[in-house]
């Protein structure tokens, strides 16, 4: 089944490239199904580039998906056109009196940052507060997953000397998860962060569970006992190139970077990057939205109750 995009969304040439199925708006229309409703709120600087990896992973699942594109701040963004933004985008107070099945928050520029220092700090987290009864299941990845893990839970990050950058390899929990089914017992995720949570901390937290972590990176799947919130701690969504590009930046921006690890062939950046990450990704979003959004969510949006958590499979 198609993920639905607005008419018109650059994103949609791309797909349909990649023979990934999208529908316009225009097209859906005319369809009797109820669709879950997913919420993307964007925070990367190149909006096109991250609506493109999300919508790539959302386009290959069973289920069709309706998205909507929320942005923090109507300022102008130095990457992204203020046509595409007033086009695609819109503000909190369009949404808030609504629910959706899924909200997708992303990473942001931020990692160097005090969560409060953020100009948009109190938005975030009226934004979080809010998709607690209004979302059935919330997915932060990277920064917007340490935000997430430190204004609900009051769990603090810890910045690293230098950036965490590469591709890892993370190991699955033994114990059978909705989340993991079909996850292989070691797996590839890329990580591009100045800063982790401490996973002992996680692992001890009454209210949560970790369920993948890397003896390099850290914890990596951070989920709720509610199911209502799901933390991924790295960026399962980028695409080969992606890694590649903020090195090539930071270079010119003469920060002199480390290579990025397990990522060019041989470790040489002269080399194509190799990108083994990209069926996990998808088999990550296709069960949270699956398990946690398709299979708990209530066919009345309006009816927000009565959400529950999976069991232990046997």
């Amino acid at each position: 089944m198609p993920v639905r995009i607005p008419d018109n969304l650059p994103a949609a040439g791309i797909l349909e490239s990649e023979n990934i199925f999208v529908m316009s708006e225009s097209r859906a229309a005319n369809q009797d199904i109820r669709p879950m409703r997913v919420l993307i709120l964007n925070l990367m600087p190149n909006k096109i580039e991250t609506e493109t990896q999300l919508l790539r992973l959302l386009g290959n699942t069973p289920l069709q998906v309706d998205v909507d594109l929320l942005r923090i701040h109507d300022k102008e963004s130095k990457h992204t056109s203020i046509d595409h933004m007033n086009a695609f985008y819109r503000d909190f107070n369009d949404v808030k009196h609504k629910n959706y099945d899924g909200l997708i928050i992303t990473g942001a520029p931020l990692g160097q940052i005090d969560f409060e220092d953020v100009t948009y700090w109190d938005h975030i987290r009226e934004i979080i507060d809010w998709s607690q009864q209004h979302v059935t299941s919330v997915l932060f990845l990277c920064w917007a997953a340490h935000a997430g893990l430190f204004h609900l839970y009051n769990l603090q990050r810890k910045l690293l000397s230098t950036k965490r950058s590469g591709v890892y390899c993370h190991q699955r929990t033994d114990t059978p998860h909705p989340l993991l089914r079909g996850f292989d017992e070691e797996f590839y995720a890329p990580h591009s962060r100045f800063s982790e949570m401490d996973i002992n901390e996680l692992q001890q937290h009454p209210d949560l569970e970790v369920l993948a972590h890397s003896d390099e990176a850290g914890a990596y799947l951070v989920l709720s006992k509610t199911n209502r919130n799901l933390f991924v701690i790295g960026h399962p969504e980028y695409h080969r190139n992606t890694l590649k590009d903020e090195y090539l930046r930071d270079i010119d921006q003469g920060l002199d970077p480390e290579i990025p690890r397990n990522y060019f062939r041989d470790n040489d950046p002269q080399q194509k990057p190799v990108a083994r990450w990209h069926s996990h990704g998808s088999l990550l979003i296709s069960n949270w939205l699956n398990y946690y959004v398709y299979q708990l969510t209530p066919y009345d949006l309006t009816d927000m109750s009565g959400i529950t958590p999976w069991e232990s499979e046997v």
